[in-house]
């Protein structure tokens, strides 16, 4: 059973789930489906009967219409993001980019979530709610100490402003809205399965998503928004 109690008020909850068919997203599902707490889970992903497509705005706005009756959300998780891109895994040297693999790591990464935070974020409920994206240690630029992964780098860095931007307006109305940029850790997946062979141990999704809710139960309000990993550990932004 999870314990999401600090965060509302009392009485059972609702979640949404943004990217439900990604093994880190459907480990979320999963989790919120066998807590007795949670009185509905809504699930979005691709293929889903709404077609949600993360680059098209028009899917987006349709999908949180759609969504919108069976809120208001207490917890609202954006499970949504990729490595490689079309095919392309992530650029190791200047001598590697190209604008339009560029451009759709941002689309996918920053500008695809952003337009997900402006049309769900609306649906939280109010008072003591979360907002959690999930994010990338790689995202920091302090903690940038290896370079390369251009694309995917510079994509979530953008999305950590968005979140952090997005905190300071979203929290003028609701001071005890929790905006959170989530690192899940390495965890075993399609999505991180060719960038992992040198990696003796991986975190299992269920792992990674049982740190992360417990992370978020602990979070006390705070203006802006938080960086953190799946063991509570605030990440440089």
């Amino acid at each position: 059973m999870i314990d999401l109690s600090p965060l509302f008020a009392s009485g059972p909850y609702k979640a949404l789930v943004v990217g439900s068919g990604g093994a880190i997203g459907a480990a979320f599902a999963q989790a919120f489906c066998a807590d007795p707490q949670c009185g509905h889970v809504e699930l979005i992903s691709r293929g889903s009967q709404s077609d949600f497509d993360l680059s098209n705005h028009e899917s987006i706005r349709a999908q949180a219409t759609l969504a919108s009756g069976k809120g208001p959300y207490h917890i609202i998780i954006d499970a949504t993001g990729a490595i490689a891109i079309n095919g392309v895994g992530p650029e190791k040297a200047l001598s590697s980019l190209h604008p339009d693999h560029l451009m759709q790591a941002f689309l996918i990464n920053a500008i695809g979530p952003a337009l997900v935070l402006r049309h769900f974020s609306p649906l939280l409920a109010k008072g003591a709610s979360v907002y959690a994206k999930l994010s990338a240690r790689v995202g920091s630029i302090t903690d940038n100490k290896k370079g390369g992964w251009y694309g995917y780098r510079s994509s979530k860095a953008a999305l950590n402003m968005i979140l952090q931007t997005a905190a300071i307006e979203l929290q003028r109305k609701n001071p005890d809205l929790r905006v959170v940029a989530l690192q899940p850790g390495t965890v075993k997946s399609k999505l991180s399965q060719p960038y992992t062979s040198s990696y003796s141990q991986l975190l299992e999704p269920a792992q990674s998503v049982a740190g992360m809710l417990d992370a978020l139960k602990a979070l006390q309000a705070k203006s802006g928004a938080y960086f953190m990993d799946y063991k509570g550990i605030e990440i440089p932004w």
